[in-house]
């Protein structure tokens, strides 16, 4: 009894240990990385703050747990949070309510902003991740795991060649660090948008990527991301959750 007490206990640590995620800022620049988890959906959440500073070429790592759902990771740009009331444009491009640290209920962050998405498997089901420039794009991003899963990402840097409708925002040199996806540049109609797949386009029937504008220029360049609400055949990965796989998301890989 005291062996299977042993044994169960230690089960429970496993559990309760979750998973190693590692963010790694491989851009030779500063960024300020952020987590956003939807609590509609789960209440588990890592255990990083919803934000911080990460300096070029370093690691952060956290413990997630392995119920994680409907979370978010990505970075924000050239970011000043010393005014009185800093919020989403304290940051060029992907900004929070909340400042530094984003706020856990609206600090979704400011578009255009490359997203690392995931939902880890419970009870049998496998983790979901993907890759999601559905809102744009502001930093070339990857993730990549432990258990020889398959990658997601975008390793291109959509800025300088970004459609003109598309692009920005622009840095103090004039530099593109962002591009707009077609839905959050404005293009089309506010109610029945092909772009943002709404009102009579909100089916994947109804919104084929052939009607969303400058759809080939982001999959083009990054096959291996959304680009655009429903490409989930090309763009959403799986890895078993019974390997407990440790992800790493690392921006410009």
């Amino acid at each position: 009894m005291k062996g299977l007490v042993a044994v169960v206990a230690l089960a429970l640590t496993a559990s309760a240990a979750g998973r190693t995620f590692t963010v790694y800022n491989q851009c030779p620049f500063t960024i300020w990385p952020a987590i956003f988890t939807d609590l509609n959906v789960g209440s588990a959440v890592p255990s990083q703050p919803n934000g911080w500073q990460q300096a070029a070429f370093q690691s952060v790592s956290f413990n997630v747990p392995n119920n994680w759902r409907s979370g978010r990771i990505w970075a924000r740009r050239d970011c000043n949070f010393n005014s009185g009331t800093p919020g989403p444009n304290s940051c060029l491009d992907g900004g929070c309510n909340g400042g530094l640290v984003c706020d856990p209920h609206t600090g979704t962050g400011v578009p255009p902003a490359s997203l690392a998405e995931f939902t880890l498997g419970t009870n049998g089901a496998p983790d979901n991740y993907d890759v999601s420039l559905v809102d744009g794009y502001n930093l070339p991003i990857r993730i990549n795991n432990n258990k020889n899963c398959p990658v997601a990402d975008c390793p291109v840097d959509l800025g300088p060649n970004c459609p003109a409708p598309l692009k920005g925002p622009f840095d103090s040199t004039g530099f593109p660090v962002g591009c707009k996806s077609a839905c959050v540049a404005g293009l089309g109609g506010p109610v029945n948008n092909p772009n943002c797949c709404t009102g009579t386009h909100n089916t994947p029937q109804t919104c084929p990527s052939s009607g969303v504008a400058y759809y080939s220029y982001f999959k083009t360049n990054c096959p291996r991301a959304y680009a655009y609400a429903y490409d989930d055949a090309s763009s959403l990965y799986q890895c078993p959750s019974n390997l407990a796989a440790d992800y790493t998301i690392t921006f410009c890989p």
